[in-house]
């Protein structure tokens, strides 16, 4: 890796107009997707929505044993619940269908089969046993211990005495004798030597296809210009554009090469990849929390390129405007949760009302709070209540916490024992009777009233603190300590629940 300018447009598109860009996005489809995954769909989503080109999704499902048809499903309603649209792959299809790989074996037979023919390719019959001892030998004298292409040259007695044997071969792909230097858009010009890169498998001895082949082939027929993938994954780099030169010298793809692009690891607590198994790391985690797709997808963003130097929040139409591959840092990027919920939290800040209050309904029909299609009586109540919500909540999740006391049913409200045993002690029951006195007086049932009501009952009649007056009511009214602004929550609440509510915490307080 060496420092060199920072490219320009023309670099980045490699001559190609802007339209003609096309990257893709490749998940195995085996479940709950990664973070890291996702912030990498992201970056190729920007990267194609910025020049005008075209993102392709292409599903890896040739593992049969992890995958599955409701893997595949959760994979594209994941994609579609975050906005990361694909112009070609599943359920939309493309010119260069089919899009699941576990469709595409025949191609990759046919491949595989020319790659032999013109001599781009080979037959390998060492044994697993033969493969260690040699790569024991080497590492011992203090050589590379890769392949160290003992079938390259076979005369064809030596393999019909292996196929007499029995032997069933795996074909490797013949690299070159050269260094591979290739110029990546993230971290600059890397150089792979040749003896660190011995002949690799395609295709094992029970003739199934390996990633090493599959990838390339169908980034080559599929036309892919550029290819914007983990760190994780550099070291194949040399590897597949070994391949990806013997796929253009038969004629196989569009005969370029794409330009690579790797993007930096994303680590979790101590400052290790964060794996599958971390708290965390799944996308399913942030749907059930209710974060807003546009607030995870901002944050992930923020994970290694920024829009600006001083500022975190922004829109995905602002991040597509603003992309630049070459702003991207090479460095590790660290998950800070934390500042993933702040990010969420802003981003609900700047929802409009309505759509906020849209949001919330599903978590509120899930608690069983609202149902799915709620009355307009009681889409009234929420959006009356949103304003005085919207500020306080950082995930929709926690809407049933905030909102719950407005549209549960008298009789099965309750409050919360933890709060009760903090807060409805000493003075609760002459603050509750004073409350209940001074409500039910109250002529008009407005906000301002209500709080000029309680100040003058509470505050300057029984001479209390503003926590100690109206902390009780709080919870006989919410069932919580924390709650929306009390006296617009009494407003929604209604005279009579109220005063119900504040009889029923009465009732309940512990006799002196």
């Amino acid at each position: 890796m060496t420092d060199r300018p920072a490219p320009t447009d023309d670099d980045v598109l490699g001559g190609l107009e802007p339209d003609q860009v096309r990257v893709r996005f490749p998940p195995s489809p085996t479940g709950n997707m990664h973070v890291g995954n996702i912030r990498s769909a992201l970056f190729n989503w920007a990267f194609a929505r910025h020049y005008g080109g075209k993102l392709v999704l292409r599903i890896e499902d040739t593992d049969t044993a992890r995958n599955s048809p409701e893997a595949l499903q959760y994979t594209l309603d994941s994609l579609r619940w975050l906005g990361l649209n694909w112009d070609e792959g599943p359920e939309i299809g493309g010119e260069y269908s089919p899009y699941l790989q576990s469709e595409r074996m025949d191609i990759y037979a046919d491949v595989v089969a020319k790659l032999l023919a013109a001599g781009k390719a080979y037959h390998c019959y060492c044994s697993q046993e033969e493969l260690e001892q040699r790569r024991e030998a080497a590492r011992t004298a203090g050589q590379h211990s890769g392949y160290d292409g003992h079938c390259r040259t076979l005369t064809p007695e030596q393999v019909q005495a292996y196929i007499d044997e029995g032997r069933r071969p795996v074909v490797r792909l013949r690299m070159p004798d050269r260094p591979i230097v290739f110029d990546d858009l993230v971290r600059g010009e890397i150089t792979f030597l040749p003896e660190n890169l011995g002949d690799y498998v395609l295709v094992r001895a029970n003739g199934y296809p390996l990633y090493p082949l599959v990838n390339p082939v169908d980034d080559a027929l599929m036309e892919i210009t550029h290819v914007l993938r983990g760190e994780d994954l550099l070291p194949s780099t040399p590897r597949q554009i070994a391949l990806y030169e013997a796929l253009a010298e038969i004629g196989i793809g569009s005969g370029k090469t794409p330009r690579f692009g790797h993007l930096p690891f994303v680590m979790g607590e101590g400052n290790k990849k964060l794996s599958k198994r971390d708290p965390g790391s799944g996308l399913g985690e942030y749907m059930e929390r209710g974060f807003l797709p546009e607030g995870l997808l901002n944050y992930l963003a923020l994970l290694g390129w920024s829009i600006a130097d001083d500022r975190d929040v922004f829109t995905m139409d602002e991040m597509v405007k603003a992309f630049d591959i070459r702003k991207v840092n090479a460095n590790a990027a660290r998950f800070d949760p934390k500042k993933c919920e702040a990010i969420n939290a802003s981003h609900m800040r700047m929802l409009d009302p309505s759509e906020f209050a849209a949001r919330v309904v599903p978590f509120l029909a899930q608690a069983g709070l609202l149902p799915a299609e709620p009355s307009e009586e009681q889409l009234a109540v929420l959006h009356a209540a949103v304003p005085l919500v919207q500020e306080r909540m950082n995930t929709l999740s926690e809407s049933p916490d905030m909102l719950g006391f407005l549209f549960i049913p008298d009789e099965a409200f309750s409050i919360d024992p933890d709060a009760a045993a903090k807060v409805l002690t000493g003075d609760a029951g002459a603050v509750l009777e004073a409350t209940s006195k001074a409500l039910s007086e109250l002529g008009e049932w407005k906000t301002e009233a209500i709080e000029q009501a309680l100040r003058a009952s509470l505050i300057e009649g029984l001479g209390l603190k503003p926590k100690n007056a109206f902390g009780p009511v709080r919870v006989a009214i919410s069932g919580r300590r924390i709650s929306p602004p009390l006296f617009e929550s009494l407003e929604l609440l209604g005279r009579e629940r109220s005063l119900r509510r504040l009889e029923q915490a009465r009732a309940a307080l512990p006799a002196d």
